[in-house]
Formats: structure tokens, C-alpha cells, sequence
């Protein structure tokens, strides 16, 4: 079975996202929204790092004052796990179009279907890793920033515990995903 255009174009698109919002490899970064006295993460943004503390899936997300500080900082902690989900799908899609092209290579007869259905089953299960590592309001406008972090030693963690993946894909995460991981944390650069 093919994978439906429509879902080909979303893959495209996603990696197309992740190219031009994610950012560098290394937390030092310059301001991207210039706030004085933000930290890194808020003026940086959603990113893929590769660093001294691992591979990393980082995802921002902001919410404005709503009159009740807590739901506030519920809102931006959920646009920071939102991040993370989008910016791993796109991780995600980048490793279902590298397996494919090498399954259609060696003659597996692997259903494109199967995978995708596999590798969407394998990012929800992943998303729930994704932890809250920091907040920060803005005290001229007291909008919240949280910051959502997934750690592709987790990924690589819960992809061990899957019992119903195809053996071939799985073995496949297992030895590229650190690979494919970095090939896209140094596109994004």
C-alpha cells in the first residue's frame, strides 16, 4: 500500500516546520524575540538540541494573562507539550521516510500504512515523557512561558517496551534514530 498524498504532503510539511523553527544544537543562542531578562528558551524558542545533556526535543509555549494565574500557566504548559508533539512528529515523519526508502530498497514488501500507523502509535506513546522543565512570566506583561522536554533516550526507552511493532522498523529506530536525530538537529543549525 502507498501512503495517501495528502499524508506524503503532511510529512513535507512538518519537516519543512520543524527546518525553519527549530534553531541551533547548543543552548547558547542569540534572542530570536528579544525579550530583556527572558532565559535562552523563551527568546529561542522551540528546538531540537544535541548537547552535553543529551538529544533533546524542546517545545515553548506561551499564554497571555487570563485573570486566573494558574489556568494561565495550565495554557502555556500545554502549548509547551503541544510544541514538543509537533516538532517530534516531525522527527518522527524524517524516520518513516528514511526507513521506507530503505525498505523499498532491500525488497521487504513493508506496508507504508502499517508503518505510518506504527510510528503514530510510537509519538503518542512518547508525548506522555514530555516533562515541564521551566516557566517564566514576563513582568511587563505578564504573559507565562513554559517549556515542555522530551528526551530521545525516552523514545528510544519506550520504543524497547513496544511489542506489536514490526521487527524490521523497530530494529531500524533502535540503530538510526541517534543518527537521523543528529542529521536533523544540525540541519536546523
Amino acid at each position: 500500500m502507498k501512503i495517501s498524498l495528502a499524508v506524503a504532503k503532511l510529512f513535507a510539511l512538518a519537516v519543512l516546520a520543524t527546518i525553519i523553527t527549530a534553531c541551533s544544537s547548543t543552548t547558547k543562542v542569540e534572542s530570536d524575540l528579544g525579550l530583556k531578562g527572558a532565559p535562552d528558551w523563551v527568546n529561542e524558542g522551540t528546538s531540537i538540541l544535541n548537547n552535553k545533556d543529551g538529544r533533546l526535543f524542546h517545545g515553548v509555549g506561551s499564554a497571555s494573562p487570563t485573570g486566573d494565574m494558574s489556568l494561565q500557566k495550565s495554557v502555556a504548559d500545554d502549548r509547551a507539550r503541544a510544541e514538543v508533539a509537533r516538532v517530534l512528529s516531525s522527527y518522527m515523519d524524517v524516520v518513516t521516510n528514511d526507513y521506507m526508502a530503505t525498505a523499498k530498497s532491500g525488497d521487504t514488501g513493508v506496508s507504508e500504512e502499517s508503518v505510518s500507523r506504527q510510528i503514530k502509535n510510537l509519538s503518542k506513546v512518547n508525548l506522555t515523557g514530555a516533562k515541564i522543565i521551566g516557566s517564566w512570566r514576563d513582568p511587563k506583561t505578564n504573559v507565562i512561558y513554559s517549556i515542555a522536554e522530551l528526551d530521545m533516550k525516552h523514545v528510544k526507552d519506550t520504543l524497547g517496551g513496544v511489542q506489536d511493532m514490526n521487527t524490521d522498523l523497530k530494529r531500524y529506530i533502535e540503530t538510526q534514530a541517534d543518527n537521523i536525530f543528529d542529521r536533523v538537529a544540525k540541519e536546523n543549525k
